[in-house]
């Protein structure tokens, strides 16, 4: 790095130039922090042949035309004009004005409130031979890159101005080739066709189209030859990250505890940052910015973390940030995930299945935690911080209170060893305890029915392998008893062929009883599910109907509840609800039928049953309102019954079709 500033030093240092040198490096890789700390001060205290250097600095960041610049360089270089001005500079030890006094300033020389009377010439303002103009972000203007250029040349081949340009030529390239692309597009079409040559078969069409924008609007030579004739000397910006690192981190000089723990954990950062493939700086600055408030909040409520704990942390902290905001992935590939031991799950099936999500997982387990063994590494606070910007008390305490409990893997539950590791790092010592452990967790029913299904497939495949003294006909007893003796107690599983593509062992045929027996009990406890949900928000027709509609609308309008309540009781509740209730249930019924035709279409027979209650029920009665809006209410019903039989075939039930065709 020193002879890179060395080099530029050189440069300045010249009797004579007539030309520019530009520095290259990528977006967030530190060349504006490297011009700041090593260059600029440098040149600023740089006397040589009776000159005293002073520098001028512009972003070209968003500017729009080339007098901008001008303005920006007379801003600079009058800065001294003004007495007020002077003083501020004197006394806050400023080397350049703010941007924002600029704006002020700039908008203070427009309405002639300076000392300087009349219209500015901007293009007669400074000496040149004691001045090294520094334009930074070249690709980032909103000017036509060879129009700034010629500009600058200016400075440079008739004032021999010293000049450094700071730019990402990569992205720089990119921006020539992608300009007006749909005109470009249009034109080259337009002329391929007049060639007749648009649709001959010779070359694919995008191709051709690639080859005559190329040709006709190859503004990369343009570039090439005003940078040939312009650029001296491009020296290519490669940091040392250790040192740049160590800058980012004086930040932090004010938190002892954490300034302390980030410089012990220099070499984690680095490798973390240099396995993330990227160069961007930028990002890990906001990493390290979020990881404070992670550190600071771990501390505050759990305050003797583990120290490995806290370094895994700053890995993922690091790792999630440049895997979201370097836009190497969408948001989502984690946002599923939301406990470490799904985590290790997809690991482990990983190696059976190549599921995208699963693949992708694996990868960034392997990258950013290669060489460093960790067993709890994914913290679903921070997913959620770095995506969301929300910091979520609530799962930052379920993540750190699991934490606690599973830190120590040898005294994880044998079940959770099983589910969540890989089962050859069980040693063989502990091998036939966490079976032992595991069959006696079975048999007393103190496991979920999923995680019994699971179970089984491990089973099953260390009997083939001869790993367990258990035969075939043995385990499938013990577990299909187990899942009976849980069978009451246990929830719906709606999830199934996510959960099992968890397993990571092949699944032999011997599962298929197992499956059968779990479908038979999880269906039983999805009708259970289902009655009870239906019993709860129904219950509050007609005496509690706000929370009947804020309920119903967001957690059950794609749920086929009807299919599970008793006509009689939704007939009692009907017609004691209000006039405007019965007109709002009938239409909500409408509506989500129209919506979700093919979740719900096996509510046919309750909506059918229904509409014949309620037509007994008004017959022979007199006409009131309340007997108008029933009556509306039954024959309107004919609309989603209409809307149900209508689904093709192969989505209704053959219950359901069975029915039909009884009441025709």
């Amino acid at each position: 790095m020193e002879d890179l500033v060395e080099s530029i030093l050189d440069y300045v240092r010249a009797d004579y130039t007539d030309y520019a040198i530009m520095i290259n490096g990528e977006w967030g890789s530190g060349k504006t922090y490297f011009w700041n700390n090593k260059i600029r001060n440098k040149i600023d205290s740089l006397t040589f042949n009776g000159k005293k250097y002073s520098t001028i600095y512009m972003s070209l960041y968003g500017i729009s035309n080339l007098e901008d610049i001008s303005k920006k360089i007379y801003i600079e270089t009058t800065q001294l004009m003004d007495k007020n001005m002077k003083k501020y500079m004197q006394t806050h030890d400023k080397s350049s004005i703010p941007e924002y006094a600029k704006t002020g300033l700039d908008m203070a020389h427009f309405f002639g409130s300076t000392q300087n009377d009349g219209k500015i010439d901007y293009s007669q303002f400074f000496a040149t031979d004691d001045k090294v103009l520094c334009f930074d972000d070249l690709e980032r203007a909103n000017v036509d890159v060879i129009d700034i250029l010629g500009y600058i040349n200016n400075f440079v081949e008739h004032d021999h101005i010293k000049t450094i340009i700071i730019c990402n030529e990569k992205e720089l390239a990119t921006k020539l080739k992608s300009s007006n692309l749909e005109m470009k597009t249009f034109i080259a079409t337009y002329l391929l066709d007049k060639e007749g040559t648009l649709l001959t078969a010779d070359k694919p069409m995008v191709e051709k189209i690639g080859e005559k924008i190329e040709y006709v609007f190859d503004k990369a030579n343009d570039y090439e030859r005003i940078k040939e004739k312009l650029i001296g000397e491009t020296f290519e910006y490669a940091p040392k990250f250790n040192y740049i690192i160590n800058g980012l981190l004086m930040r932090y000089e004010n938190n002892p505890d954490l300034i302390r723990f980030l410089r012990e954990q220099t070499n984690l950062i680095t490798n973390t940052f240099i396995r993330s493939g990227t160069r961007n700086l930028r990002i890990l600055k906001h990493a390290l910015n979020d990881f404070q408030k992670i550190f600071e909040t771990v501390n505050k409520f759990y305050p003797n973390t583990n120290l490995r704990v806290l370094q895994t942390m700053l890995i993922f902290t690091i790792a999630v940030s440049f895997e979201i905001k370097a836009g190497k992935i969408t948001k989502d590939k984690f946002i599923n995930i939301n406990t470490n031991e799904e985590y290790k799950s997809i690991l482990v099936s990983s190696r059976v299945l190549m599921d995208n999500r699963q693949f992708y997982i694996k990868e960034f387990d392997n990258n950013y935690y290669f060489n460093f063994k960790s067993e709890y590494r994914f913290f679903k606070f921070i997913e959620v911080y770095v995506r969301t910007r929300i910091f979520d008390m609530k799962i930052f305490k379920n993540d750190m209170e699991m934490i606690i409990q599973t830190i120590d893997t040898e005294k994880l539950p044998g079940y959770k060893r099983l589910l969540t590791e890989e089962y050859w790092k069980i040693s063989d010592d502990q091998f036939p305890f966490v079976i032992e452990e595991v069959v006696e967790n079975v048999r007393n029913g103190d496991l979920k029915l999923i995680d019994l299904v699971k179970l089984f497939a491990y089973f099953s495949y260390f009997s083939r392998k001869k790993l367990i003294s258990y035969d075939m006909q043995t385990i499938k007893n013990i577990f299909i008893d187990g899942m009976d003796l849980i069978a009451d107690k246990s929830e719906y599983c709606d999830n199934i062929d996510e959960e099992l593509s968890r397993i990571g062992i092949d699944i032999g045929e011997e599962m298929d009883e197992i499956l059968k027996h779990f479908n038979e009990i999880n269906k039983d406890l999805k009708v259970k599910m289902y009655k009870e949900q239906a019993e709860e928000i129904f219950k509050c027709i007609p005496m509690k109907m706000e929370t009947f509609y804020e309920k119903f609308t967001e957690e059950y309008m794609e749920k086929p509840l009807l299919e599970y309540y008793d006509t009689f009781k939704m007939i009692q509740r009907i017609t004691c609800a209000s006039n405007e209730d019965i007109m709002k249930i009938k239409e909500m019924l409408i509506r989500r039928a129209k919506k979700y035709k093919r979740e719900l279409c096996s509510e046919l027979p309750f909506i059918i049953n229904l509409k014949s209650a309620l037509e007994a029920h008004c017959k022979g009665k007199n006409n009131s309102i309340k007997m108008v809006m029933i009556r509306e209410f039954a024959s309107d019903l004919q609309i989603v019954i209409d809307t149900y039989s209508n689904i093709p075939p192969k989505k209704v039930y053959k219950k359901l079709r069975r029915y039909i065709e009884t009441k025709k």
